[in-house]
């Protein structure tokens, strides 16, 4: 199975406003393994950028002022994500703004839909996590992903990120571990004890003569009282001898 993890950068929130795509990043996944493969590329959009958007992702008019169009990388992004099932958090944002461009580029390319199946991570992680915080960075805090990176946010980070988390939301491995942290809100400290924690040897008592006496007078009693005798009698001697 092949998926491809996607995130991009924009000049603003609205596509119909007609703000752009800015940056693309993809990450491959083939068979639940990372292949190292990816697809990066900063766009030139034409057009101001958002102030709050620049204090998102830190991208500037001046930075993109020599980086290609849209229409220019079209179809080697298409290329990477065709067949794949594409894996972004909160998709419906992604996918708004890369059918914009497919649609405004005039080579008459099909929605995104048509090229590939899309997962929304978001809705994955709310389903997992029902009325708790389900942010990249606070699912990052909740699994122990590193994104110590994550100054600014940035497509291709953001989707090496992305990735790192959907393959341990979805391996199965961790659910024990936070079924504690659902019912009791965010135990990641919690969670980082209880799975680091070494259980120490257990100590083992040995019988005192006196009580070997006794337990020897006990079983005596036993032998004599019932026909098939003590079972206790027929375990090998060293089972006898401590009591744990």
């Amino acid at each position: 199975m092949r998926q491809v993890v996607l995130d991009t950068e924009t000049t603003g929130l609205d596509p119909s406003q007609g703000h752009r795509v800015i940056e693309i990043g993809c990450v491959e996944i083939v068979n639940r393994k990372l292949t190292h493969r990816h697809y990066h590329c900063y766009l030139n959009p034409d057009r101001d950028i958002d102030a709050a958007a620049i204090e998102v992702h830190g991208i500037t008019s001046a930075f993109l002022a020599d980086k290609p169009r849209f229409y220019q990388v079209e179809d080697e992004f298409l290329a990477f994500i065709k067949g794949a099932e594409l894996i972004i958090h909160n998709a419906p944002f992604d996918m708004g703004f890369l059918d914009a461009e497919l649609k405004r580029s005039g080579a008459q390319n099909a929605p995104m839909v048509d090229h590939c199946s899309v997962l929304d991570s978001l809705i994955l992680a709310r389903q997992k996590h029902p009325g708790q915080r389900n942010s990249l960075d606070a699912l990052c805090k909740r699994y122990g992903v590193d994104n110590t990176q994550r100054d600014l946010h940035g497509a291709l980070l953001d989707a090496e990120i992305l990735a790192d988390l959907y393959l341990v939301m979805t391996s199965g491995q961790r659910d024990l571990l936070l079924r504690e942290e659902d019912a009791e809100g965010d135990g990641s400290q919690a969670q980082r004890v209880r799975s680091t924690r070494v259980r120490p040897q257990l100590e083992v008592l040995r019988a005192k003569p006196t009580e070997l006496a006794q337990h020897s007078a006990r079983l005596e009693e036993i032998a004599n009282a019932c026909e098939q005798g003590a079972l206790w009698n027929t375990l090998a001697a060293p089972a006898q001898q401590e009591i744990t």
